[in-house]
């Protein structure tokens, strides 16, 4: 750990920390001082985070959770709180993206991603805010934070990725809902929105979608660790300064 722990004595959960961006942003996060929940269905991965986190000098606790079921969600948040004490900081990471046309979409898929993308951000959300509330009164830092990872599909709509689009834009506007309503009581909610990033997202497409994407994007993509190194700056500043949305592209990206 580093001697600048500006996130000393906080707490912070990552879900979908078993890869990329979330296992990324829990290294980050880690390293500023916070404690951190580890969220994911794949246990084996975050047990080896939690150990690599731990070896490093912080404090993780990996906690395998789906939370597609709004029951998992609330208890993740309570095994949190009930783990480490508190909670702070709460990354809504976890999501998939299934590309395709619409016309002839295996709907089992759509129907996939508004579970995860959106009902499980909204299940995360509802249960952790009363504990952020709370945090916001009684940390020294005087604020507490919600990060939603959206996409630049979020502000962006291209032909093959309508209903991915339609769960991003949906979490783009429950994200400044949440924080006008919010933002008085120093809960900070902030909209994050990756370009090209190397993780597994485009692994967990049908393979002749896989296929139809490649060679598509060829330029420079950003490693998730720029996104963790991000999300790591809007939680560390000071209460009286909120960064509502960070849109985050590739330098070679153009839309």
């Amino acid at each position: 750990m580093t001697n600048s722990q500006k996130l000393n004595g906080t707490v912070a959960l990552v879900t979908g920390a078993s890869s990329g961006i979330g296992e990324a942003t829990a290294i980050a996060l880690a390293e500023q001082g916070a404690s951190v929940a580890l969220a994911a269905r794949r246990k084996d991965r975050i047990d080896a985070l939690a150990t690599r986190i731990s070896d490093a000098g912080g404090t993780a606790l990996a906690i395998q959770s789906d939370v597609t079921s709004q029951e998992q969600a609330e208890a993740l948040i309570q095994q949190t709180v009930d783990g480490l004490g508190r909670l702070d900081t709460l990354v809504n990471n976890a999501g998939v993206m299934l590309l395709g046309p619409i016309v002839d979409a295996p709907v089992e898929e759509w129907e996939h991603m508004v579970d995860l993308n959106v009902k499980g951000l909204l299940y995360c959300a509802h249960a952790a805010v009363p504990h952020l509330l709370t945090a916001a009164q009684d940390s020294p830092r005087e604020v507490a934070d919600m990060i939603n990872i959206s996409s630049v599909a979020g502000r962006v709509v291209r032909s093959g990725s309508g209903v991915y689009n339609a769960t991003k834009w949906a979490v783009g506007a429950f994200s400044e809902s949440l924080r006008q309503e919010v933002t008085g009581r120093h809960v900070r909610v902030s909209l994050v929105e990756p370009g090209a990033v190397v993780t597994e997202l485009v692994s967990h497409n049908r393979p002749e979608i896989q296929e139809a994407m490649a060679g598509r994007d060829e330029f420079q993509k950003m490693g998730a660790e720029d996104i963790a190194d991000a999300i790591a700056y809007i939680v560390t500043r000071p209460w009286r300064v909120a960064i509502n949305e960070m849109l985050i592209r590739p330098t070679e990206q153009e839309r």
